[in-house]
Protein backbone atom coordinates (compact mmCIF):
# COMPACT_ATOMS: atom_id res chain seq x y z
CA UNK A 1 0.00 0.00 0.00
CA UNK A 2 1.06 3.56 -0.41
CA UNK A 3 3.31 4.84 2.36
CA UNK A 4 2.28 8.04 4.11
CA UNK A 5 3.73 11.36 3.09
CA UNK A 6 5.59 11.86 6.33
CA UNK A 7 7.38 8.52 6.01
CA UNK A 8 8.34 9.19 2.40
CA UNK A 9 9.76 12.54 3.39
CA UNK A 10 11.64 10.96 6.27
CA UNK A 11 13.15 8.21 4.06
CA UNK A 12 14.21 10.63 1.34
CA UNK A 13 15.49 13.39 3.62
CA UNK A 14 19.12 14.43 3.22
CA UNK A 15 21.52 14.78 6.14
CA UNK A 16 22.22 18.35 7.12
CA UNK A 17 25.12 19.33 9.38
CA UNK A 18 23.95 21.72 12.11
CA UNK A 19 26.08 24.30 13.91
CA UNK A 20 27.00 23.24 17.45
CA UNK A 21 24.70 25.79 19.13
CA UNK A 22 21.74 24.77 16.97
CA UNK A 23 22.39 21.05 17.53
CA UNK A 24 22.45 21.59 21.31
CA UNK A 25 19.13 23.41 21.19
CA UNK A 26 17.58 20.71 18.99
CA UNK A 27 18.82 17.99 21.36
CA UNK A 28 17.24 19.74 24.34
CA UNK A 29 13.98 20.05 22.42
CA UNK A 30 14.09 16.37 21.35
CA UNK A 31 14.37 15.25 24.98
CA UNK A 32 11.09 16.90 25.99
CA UNK A 33 7.92 14.76 26.17
CA UNK A 34 6.08 17.10 23.80
CA UNK A 35 8.64 16.64 21.04
CA UNK A 36 8.59 12.87 21.51
CA UNK A 37 4.83 12.91 20.98
CA UNK A 38 5.18 15.03 17.86
CA UNK A 39 7.69 12.57 16.42
CA UNK A 40 5.47 9.53 17.03
CA UNK A 41 3.22 9.99 13.98
CA UNK A 42 6.28 10.73 11.85
CA UNK A 43 7.78 7.36 12.72
CA UNK A 44 4.68 5.18 13.00
CA UNK A 45 2.32 6.49 10.34
CA UNK A 46 2.08 4.27 7.28
CA UNK A 47 4.42 1.56 8.55
CA UNK A 48 2.05 -1.36 7.94
CA UNK A 49 2.27 -1.54 4.16
CA UNK A 50 1.76 -4.34 1.67
CA UNK A 51 4.58 -6.82 1.34
CA UNK A 52 4.82 -6.04 -2.35
CA UNK A 53 5.36 -2.35 -1.69
CA UNK A 54 8.91 -1.13 -1.27
CA UNK A 55 9.60 1.23 1.61
CA UNK A 56 13.12 2.35 2.50
CA UNK A 57 14.40 1.06 5.81
CA UNK A 58 16.24 3.19 8.34
CA UNK A 59 19.88 2.17 8.46
CA UNK A 60 21.24 0.50 11.57
CA UNK A 61 24.49 2.28 12.49
CA UNK A 62 25.76 -0.66 14.53
CA UNK A 63 25.71 -2.99 11.52
CA UNK A 64 26.29 -0.82 8.46
CA UNK A 65 28.06 2.26 9.73
CA UNK A 66 26.14 4.35 7.18
CA UNK A 67 24.89 6.67 9.92
CA UNK A 68 27.04 7.38 12.94
CA UNK A 69 25.36 7.01 16.30
CA UNK A 70 26.96 10.28 17.40
CA UNK A 71 25.07 12.22 14.72
CA UNK A 72 21.71 11.69 16.46
CA UNK A 73 20.61 12.56 19.95
CA UNK A 74 19.68 9.57 22.17
CA UNK A 75 15.97 10.37 21.89
CA UNK A 76 16.05 10.58 18.11
CA UNK A 77 18.22 7.49 17.85
CA UNK A 78 15.78 5.56 20.03
CA UNK A 79 12.71 6.64 18.06
CA UNK A 80 13.99 6.48 14.51
CA UNK A 81 16.37 3.58 14.48
CA UNK A 82 15.37 0.50 16.46
CA UNK A 83 13.31 -0.89 19.30
CA UNK A 84 15.86 -2.85 21.34
CA UNK A 85 18.72 -0.34 21.27
CA UNK A 86 22.12 -1.08 22.78
CA UNK A 87 22.83 0.39 26.19
CA UNK A 88 25.10 3.44 26.12
CA UNK A 89 28.44 3.31 27.89
CA UNK A 90 28.52 4.60 31.49
CA UNK A 91 30.88 7.47 30.65
CA UNK A 92 28.97 8.38 27.53
CA UNK A 93 31.84 7.60 25.16
CA UNK A 94 31.16 6.43 21.63
CA UNK A 95 30.98 2.64 21.20
CA UNK A 96 33.85 0.88 19.45
CA UNK A 97 33.35 1.34 15.70
CA UNK A 98 32.93 -1.46 13.21
CA UNK A 99 36.51 -2.50 12.27
CA UNK A 100 35.53 -2.57 8.60
CA UNK A 101 33.38 0.56 8.64
CA UNK A 102 30.19 -1.33 7.76
CA UNK A 103 29.11 -2.70 4.40
CA UNK A 104 30.61 -1.58 1.12
CA UNK A 105 29.28 1.85 0.24
CA UNK A 106 28.82 1.12 -3.45
CA UNK A 107 29.79 3.11 -6.52
CA UNK A 108 28.08 6.43 -7.20
CA UNK A 109 27.11 6.94 -10.84
CA UNK A 110 25.51 10.35 -11.18
CA UNK A 111 22.31 10.22 -9.10
CA UNK A 112 22.50 6.43 -8.75
CA UNK A 113 24.35 4.09 -6.37
CA UNK A 114 25.60 0.77 -7.76
CA UNK A 115 26.36 -2.11 -5.35
CA UNK A 116 27.86 -5.07 -7.25
CA UNK A 117 29.04 -8.40 -5.82
CA UNK A 118 31.06 -11.13 -7.57
CA UNK A 119 31.30 -14.62 -6.05
CA UNK A 120 33.21 -17.78 -6.89
CA UNK A 121 32.68 -21.08 -5.09
CA UNK A 122 33.75 -24.71 -5.34
CA UNK A 123 30.98 -27.23 -4.67
CA UNK A 124 30.49 -30.98 -4.48
CA UNK A 125 27.06 -32.54 -5.06
CA UNK A 126 25.77 -36.09 -4.66
CA UNK A 127 22.40 -37.24 -6.04
CA UNK A 128 20.59 -40.53 -5.52
CA UNK A 129 17.32 -41.70 -7.08
CA UNK A 130 16.34 -45.21 -6.12
CA UNK A 131 19.51 -47.24 -6.64
CA UNK A 132 20.99 -44.80 -9.19
CA UNK A 133 23.75 -42.58 -7.80
CA UNK A 134 25.79 -39.82 -9.37
CA UNK A 135 28.03 -37.07 -8.07
CA UNK A 136 29.82 -34.06 -9.46
CA UNK A 137 32.21 -31.30 -8.46
CA UNK A 138 31.67 -27.92 -10.04
CA UNK A 139 32.61 -24.26 -9.96
CA UNK A 140 29.83 -21.74 -9.53
CA UNK A 141 30.30 -18.12 -10.57
CA UNK A 142 27.73 -15.57 -9.44
CA UNK A 143 27.23 -11.90 -10.20
CA UNK A 144 24.58 -9.84 -8.47
CA UNK A 145 23.97 -6.21 -7.65
CA UNK A 146 21.57 -3.37 -7.21
CA UNK A 147 21.26 0.07 -8.81
CA UNK A 148 19.19 2.57 -6.84
CA UNK A 149 18.40 6.20 -7.55
CA UNK A 150 19.09 8.94 -5.01
CA UNK A 151 16.33 11.35 -5.98
CA UNK A 152 14.37 13.64 -3.68
CA UNK A 153 11.18 12.41 -5.34
CA UNK A 154 10.36 9.18 -7.19
CA UNK A 155 12.72 6.20 -7.20
CA UNK A 156 14.16 3.78 -9.74
CA UNK A 157 15.65 0.52 -8.50
CA UNK A 158 17.17 -2.33 -10.49
CA UNK A 159 18.26 -5.63 -8.93
CA UNK A 160 19.79 -8.59 -10.69
CA UNK A 161 21.57 -11.88 -10.17
CA UNK A 162 23.17 -14.40 -12.50
CA UNK A 163 24.74 -17.80 -11.75
CA UNK A 164 26.79 -20.01 -14.06
CA UNK A 165 27.98 -23.52 -13.21
CA UNK A 166 30.85 -25.48 -14.75
CA UNK A 167 31.36 -29.17 -13.98
CA UNK A 168 34.94 -30.02 -13.04
CA UNK A 169 34.40 -33.75 -12.58
CA UNK A 170 31.63 -36.33 -12.31
CA UNK A 171 28.19 -36.47 -13.89
CA UNK A 172 25.24 -34.18 -13.33
CA UNK A 173 23.31 -31.45 -15.07
CA UNK A 174 24.56 -27.87 -14.76
CA UNK A 175 21.97 -25.44 -13.42
CA UNK A 176 22.48 -21.86 -14.69
CA UNK A 177 20.00 -19.19 -13.69
CA UNK A 178 19.46 -15.45 -14.07
CA UNK A 179 17.02 -12.92 -12.70
CA UNK A 180 16.70 -9.15 -13.14
CA UNK A 181 13.92 -6.81 -12.01
CA UNK A 182 13.39 -3.06 -12.34
CA UNK A 183 10.79 -0.86 -10.64
CA UNK A 184 10.02 2.82 -11.09
CA UNK A 185 8.06 4.38 -8.23
CA UNK A 186 6.24 7.60 -9.11
CA UNK A 187 5.08 9.81 -6.23
CA UNK A 188 2.10 11.36 -8.02
CA UNK A 189 0.68 13.13 -4.96
CA UNK A 190 0.67 13.00 -1.18
CA UNK A 191 -1.73 10.03 -1.20
CA UNK A 192 -1.09 8.38 -4.58
CA UNK A 193 1.82 6.26 -5.78
CA UNK A 194 2.23 4.52 -9.14
CA UNK A 195 4.65 1.68 -9.86
CA UNK A 196 5.97 0.41 -13.20
CA UNK A 197 7.77 -2.94 -13.23
CA UNK A 198 9.73 -5.04 -15.71
CA UNK A 199 11.78 -8.20 -15.34
CA UNK A 200 13.39 -11.24 -16.91
CA UNK A 201 14.36 -14.65 -15.50
CA UNK A 202 15.94 -17.86 -16.74
CA UNK A 203 16.32 -21.23 -15.07
CA UNK A 204 16.83 -24.87 -15.98
CA UNK A 205 13.81 -27.02 -15.20
CA UNK A 206 14.61 -29.34 -12.31
CA UNK A 207 14.88 -33.05 -13.15
CA UNK A 208 12.60 -33.84 -10.19
CA UNK A 209 9.82 -31.54 -11.46
CA UNK A 210 6.61 -33.43 -12.34
CA UNK A 211 6.70 -31.86 -15.83
CA UNK A 212 10.35 -32.82 -16.48
CA UNK A 213 11.25 -35.39 -19.16
CA UNK A 214 12.40 -38.70 -17.66
CA UNK A 215 15.06 -39.68 -20.24
CA UNK A 216 16.51 -36.18 -20.73
CA UNK A 217 20.22 -35.41 -20.77
CA UNK A 218 19.48 -31.69 -20.39
CA UNK A 219 16.10 -30.40 -19.22
CA UNK A 220 14.26 -27.47 -20.78
CA UNK A 221 15.44 -23.91 -20.21
CA UNK A 222 12.58 -21.73 -18.92
CA UNK A 223 12.49 -18.05 -19.87
CA UNK A 224 10.18 -15.56 -18.14
CA UNK A 225 9.44 -12.01 -19.32
CA UNK A 226 7.46 -9.73 -16.99
CA UNK A 227 5.73 -6.35 -17.22
CA UNK A 228 3.48 -4.71 -14.64
CA UNK A 229 1.85 -1.49 -13.52
CA UNK A 230 0.05 -0.62 -10.29
CA UNK A 231 -1.49 2.36 -8.51
CA UNK A 232 -1.90 2.78 -4.74
CA UNK A 233 -3.95 5.42 -2.96
CA UNK A 234 -4.96 6.28 0.59
CA UNK A 235 -8.53 7.44 1.27
CA UNK A 236 -8.22 8.34 4.92
CA UNK A 237 -8.48 5.05 6.78
CA UNK A 238 -9.10 3.16 3.52
CA UNK A 239 -6.17 1.94 1.45
CA UNK A 240 -6.73 0.74 -2.08
CA UNK A 241 -4.58 -0.58 -4.90
CA UNK A 242 -5.07 -1.97 -8.37
CA UNK A 243 -2.50 -3.52 -10.66
CA UNK A 244 -2.09 -5.40 -13.90
CA UNK A 245 0.68 -7.88 -14.68
CA UNK A 246 1.73 -9.59 -17.89
CA UNK A 247 4.12 -12.53 -18.14
CA UNK A 248 5.36 -14.60 -21.05
CA UNK A 249 6.93 -18.02 -20.46
CA UNK A 250 8.85 -19.95 -23.11
CA UNK A 251 10.40 -23.42 -22.85
CA UNK A 252 13.51 -24.52 -24.74
CA UNK A 253 14.10 -27.89 -26.36
CA UNK A 254 14.97 -30.90 -24.22
CA UNK A 255 18.12 -32.86 -25.10
CA UNK A 256 17.43 -36.60 -24.76
CA UNK A 257 19.97 -39.22 -23.75
CA UNK A 258 19.88 -40.76 -27.25
CA UNK A 259 21.19 -37.52 -28.81
CA UNK A 260 17.86 -36.26 -30.18
CA UNK A 261 15.86 -33.23 -29.04
CA UNK A 262 12.22 -32.81 -28.02
CA UNK A 263 10.38 -29.54 -28.61
CA UNK A 264 8.50 -27.96 -25.71
CA UNK A 265 6.89 -25.13 -27.66
CA UNK A 266 3.40 -26.41 -26.82
CA UNK A 267 4.04 -25.15 -23.26
CA UNK A 268 4.79 -21.55 -24.33
CA UNK A 269 2.11 -19.19 -23.06
CA UNK A 270 1.13 -15.62 -22.16
CA UNK A 271 -0.41 -14.81 -18.77
CA UNK A 272 -2.28 -11.65 -17.82
CA UNK A 273 -3.61 -10.89 -14.33
CA UNK A 274 -5.65 -8.02 -12.87
CA UNK A 275 -5.49 -7.63 -9.08
CA UNK A 276 -7.39 -5.28 -6.75
CA UNK A 277 -6.96 -4.84 -3.01
CA UNK A 278 -8.67 -2.79 -0.30
CA UNK A 279 -7.61 -2.44 3.33
CA UNK A 280 -8.88 -0.71 6.46
CA UNK A 281 -6.28 0.99 8.66
CA UNK A 282 -7.51 0.20 12.15
CA UNK A 283 -4.14 1.48 13.38
CA UNK A 284 -0.72 2.03 11.78
CA UNK A 285 0.18 -1.47 13.00
CA UNK A 286 -2.98 -3.39 11.99
CA UNK A 287 -4.63 -3.37 8.55
CA UNK A 288 -7.10 -6.11 7.56
CA UNK A 289 -7.63 -6.40 3.80
CA UNK A 290 -9.52 -8.14 1.00
CA UNK A 291 -7.91 -9.01 -2.33
CA UNK A 292 -9.21 -10.47 -5.58
CA UNK A 293 -7.72 -11.26 -8.97
CA UNK A 294 -8.80 -12.49 -12.39
CA UNK A 295 -6.53 -13.65 -15.17
CA UNK A 296 -6.22 -15.33 -18.53
CA UNK A 297 -3.51 -17.65 -19.85
CA UNK A 298 -3.28 -18.24 -23.61
CA UNK A 299 -0.97 -20.90 -25.05
CA UNK A 300 0.80 -20.25 -28.35
CA UNK A 301 -0.56 -23.55 -29.69
CA UNK A 302 -4.27 -24.14 -29.29
CA UNK A 303 -3.63 -27.83 -28.55
CA UNK A 304 -0.59 -29.51 -27.04
CA UNK A 305 1.08 -32.56 -28.55
CA UNK A 306 -1.47 -34.80 -26.78
CA UNK A 307 -4.49 -32.93 -28.18
CA UNK A 308 -5.53 -31.01 -25.04
CA UNK A 309 -6.48 -27.32 -25.02
CA UNK A 310 -4.65 -26.01 -21.96
CA UNK A 311 -5.48 -22.28 -22.07
CA UNK A 312 -7.35 -21.27 -18.92
CA UNK A 313 -9.01 -18.51 -16.91
CA UNK A 314 -7.89 -17.94 -13.33
CA UNK A 315 -9.83 -16.56 -10.36
CA UNK A 316 -8.60 -15.95 -6.82
CA UNK A 317 -9.85 -14.28 -3.67
CA UNK A 318 -8.35 -13.98 -0.21
CA UNK A 319 -8.67 -12.15 3.08
CA UNK A 320 -5.87 -11.33 5.45
CA UNK A 321 -4.20 -8.86 7.76
CA UNK A 322 -1.05 -6.76 7.68
CA UNK A 323 0.79 -6.34 10.97
CA UNK A 324 3.68 -4.02 11.75
CA UNK A 325 4.90 -3.86 15.33
CA UNK A 326 8.28 -2.46 14.33
CA UNK A 327 11.46 -4.46 13.98
CA UNK A 328 10.26 -7.06 16.48
CA UNK A 329 7.35 -8.37 14.40
CA UNK A 330 5.91 -7.46 10.99
CA UNK A 331 4.42 -9.07 7.91
CA UNK A 332 1.10 -10.27 6.52
CA UNK A 333 -0.91 -13.46 6.38
CA UNK A 334 -3.89 -14.29 4.15
CA UNK A 335 -6.12 -17.26 3.28
CA UNK A 336 -8.39 -17.71 0.31
CA UNK A 337 -9.39 -19.80 -2.70
CA UNK A 338 -7.89 -20.09 -6.20
CA UNK A 339 -9.00 -21.88 -9.36
CA UNK A 340 -7.93 -22.49 -12.98
CA UNK A 341 -10.72 -23.22 -15.48
CA UNK A 342 -9.34 -24.87 -18.62
CA UNK A 343 -10.79 -24.52 -22.09
CA UNK A 344 -10.70 -28.32 -22.47
CA UNK A 345 -13.57 -29.81 -20.44
CA UNK A 346 -11.72 -33.14 -20.19
CA UNK A 347 -9.17 -31.57 -17.83
CA UNK A 348 -11.62 -30.30 -15.23
CA UNK A 349 -10.85 -27.40 -12.90
CA UNK A 350 -7.63 -27.05 -10.93
CA UNK A 351 -8.61 -25.45 -7.62
CA UNK A 352 -8.01 -25.42 -3.91
CA UNK A 353 -7.55 -23.41 -0.73
CA UNK A 354 -4.60 -21.03 -0.60
CA UNK A 355 -2.46 -19.73 2.28
CA UNK A 356 0.05 -16.97 1.61
CA UNK A 357 2.08 -14.73 3.84
CA UNK A 358 5.39 -13.56 5.19
CA UNK A 359 6.22 -12.98 8.86
CA UNK A 360 9.45 -11.39 10.12
CA UNK A 361 10.33 -11.82 13.78
CA UNK A 362 13.39 -10.59 15.68
CA UNK A 363 13.50 -12.25 19.12
CA UNK A 364 16.73 -10.43 20.01
CA UNK A 365 19.20 -8.02 18.52
CA UNK A 366 21.21 -9.64 15.71
CA UNK A 367 18.75 -12.53 15.22
CA UNK A 368 16.09 -12.49 12.48
CA UNK A 369 13.52 -15.22 11.83
CA UNK A 370 11.45 -15.44 8.65
CA UNK A 371 8.34 -17.58 8.13
CA UNK A 372 7.04 -17.76 4.57
CA UNK A 373 3.81 -19.32 3.27
CA UNK A 374 3.16 -19.77 -0.44
CA UNK A 375 0.42 -21.44 -2.52
CA UNK A 376 0.61 -21.72 -6.30
CA UNK A 377 -1.06 -23.73 -9.06
CA UNK A 378 1.10 -25.56 -11.61
CA UNK A 379 -0.51 -26.75 -14.89
CA UNK A 380 0.52 -30.23 -15.98
CA UNK A 381 1.74 -31.68 -19.27
CA UNK A 382 0.44 -35.19 -18.52
CA UNK A 383 -2.45 -36.49 -20.63
CA UNK A 384 -5.78 -35.94 -18.87
CA UNK A 385 -4.11 -34.23 -15.88
CA UNK A 386 -4.94 -30.58 -15.07
CA UNK A 387 -2.01 -30.00 -12.74
CA UNK A 388 -1.17 -29.68 -9.07
CA UNK A 389 -1.80 -27.24 -6.25
CA UNK A 390 1.44 -26.69 -4.35
CA UNK A 391 1.89 -25.54 -0.73
CA UNK A 392 5.26 -24.33 0.50
CA UNK A 393 6.34 -23.48 4.04
CA UNK A 394 9.74 -21.80 4.52
CA UNK A 395 11.73 -20.86 7.63
CA UNK A 396 15.01 -18.91 7.59
CA UNK A 397 16.99 -17.96 10.70
CA UNK A 398 19.86 -15.46 10.47
CA UNK A 399 22.09 -14.80 13.46
CA UNK A 400 24.99 -12.38 13.78
CA UNK A 401 27.51 -14.40 15.79
CA UNK A 402 29.80 -11.37 15.98
CA UNK A 403 30.34 -8.19 14.00
CA UNK A 404 32.05 -10.02 11.11
CA UNK A 405 30.36 -13.47 11.19
CA UNK A 406 26.75 -14.24 10.18
CA UNK A 407 25.22 -17.72 10.45
CA UNK A 408 22.17 -18.93 8.49
CA UNK A 409 19.80 -21.86 8.88
CA UNK A 410 17.00 -22.57 6.40
CA UNK A 411 14.29 -25.20 6.19
CA UNK A 412 11.36 -25.72 3.84
CA UNK A 413 8.73 -28.27 2.92
CA UNK A 414 6.75 -28.33 -0.34
CA UNK A 415 3.61 -30.41 -0.85
CA UNK A 416 2.42 -31.19 -4.39
CA UNK A 417 -1.21 -32.28 -4.45
CA UNK A 418 -3.09 -33.39 -7.58
CA UNK A 419 -6.78 -32.75 -6.79
CA UNK A 420 -8.03 -34.39 -10.00
CA UNK A 421 -7.51 -37.82 -8.48
CA UNK A 422 -3.98 -38.76 -9.56
CA UNK A 423 -3.01 -39.33 -5.94
CA UNK A 424 -0.14 -41.54 -6.96
CA UNK A 425 1.66 -38.47 -8.28
CA UNK A 426 1.62 -36.55 -4.98
CA UNK A 427 5.03 -35.47 -3.72
CA UNK A 428 6.63 -34.02 -0.59
CA UNK A 429 10.01 -32.27 -0.77
CA UNK A 430 12.07 -31.43 2.32
CA UNK A 431 15.01 -29.03 2.19
CA UNK A 432 17.43 -27.94 4.90
CA UNK A 433 20.63 -25.95 4.76
CA UNK A 434 23.15 -24.02 6.85
CA UNK A 435 25.82 -21.48 6.04
CA UNK A 436 28.38 -19.05 7.43
CA UNK A 437 29.64 -15.74 6.06
CA UNK A 438 32.89 -14.30 7.41
CA UNK A 439 33.62 -10.69 6.44
CA UNK A 440 37.38 -10.64 5.99
CA UNK A 441 37.07 -6.96 5.08
CA UNK A 442 34.35 -4.61 3.96
CA UNK A 443 34.94 -5.76 0.36
CA UNK A 444 35.78 -9.47 0.74
CA UNK A 445 33.83 -12.29 2.44
CA UNK A 446 34.44 -16.01 2.90
CA UNK A 447 31.32 -18.21 2.63
CA UNK A 448 30.53 -21.82 3.42
CA UNK A 449 27.28 -23.71 2.79
CA UNK A 450 25.87 -27.20 3.22
CA UNK A 451 22.39 -28.39 2.16
CA UNK A 452 20.27 -31.53 1.89
CA UNK A 453 17.08 -32.18 -0.10
CA UNK A 454 14.80 -35.21 -0.16
CA UNK A 455 11.70 -35.85 -2.29
CA UNK A 456 9.21 -38.55 -1.29
CA UNK A 457 6.74 -39.73 -3.92
CA UNK A 458 3.56 -41.76 -3.46
CA UNK A 459 4.56 -43.74 -6.53
CA UNK A 460 8.05 -44.04 -7.91
CA UNK A 461 11.47 -43.88 -6.32
CA UNK A 462 12.37 -41.20 -3.82
CA UNK A 463 15.35 -38.95 -4.50
CA UNK A 464 17.84 -37.04 -2.39
CA UNK A 465 20.54 -34.47 -3.04
CA UNK A 466 23.39 -33.38 -0.74
CA UNK A 467 25.67 -30.43 -1.47
CA UNK A 468 28.60 -28.71 0.24
CA UNK A 469 30.51 -25.67 -0.96
CA UNK A 470 33.00 -22.95 -0.01
CA UNK A 471 33.67 -19.68 -1.79
CA UNK A 472 34.70 -16.03 -1.82
CA UNK A 473 32.54 -12.96 -2.46
CA UNK A 474 33.99 -9.67 -3.67
CA UNK A 475 31.68 -6.69 -3.25
CA UNK A 476 31.87 -2.99 -3.84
Amino acid sequence: MAPSTSRSQLAGAKRVTMPAWLLAGWTAFALTPASAQSLAPLVNDGVATSLTATSPAITDPQTTGAVSGADLSPALDEDLNRLNRREDTIDGLRARPDPYGGEAAGIRIGTFVLKPALSESFNHERQETGGDRQSRSFLETGLKGSLTSDWSRHQLSVTGEGVRQHNVSGDGEEEPRADIDAELRLDLSEDTIARLRAGYSFEREDASDPNAIANAETQSGVNGYRLGAAAERDFGMIRGSIGIDFERRTYGDVELDDGTTMSQEDRDRNIGTLTARIGLELSPALIPFLEGSVGKSVYDLRQDTLGFERSYQSYAGRAGVEVDLGEKLNGELAAGYETYRFDDARLGDLRGLSVDGRINWSPQRGTDVLFGFLTYLDPSTTAGEAGSINYQLTNVVTHQVRSDIVARLSNSVTLLNFPSGAAGSDETTWRTGAGLTYDMSRYLALTGDVSYERTNRNSGASSETARVGVGLTLRR
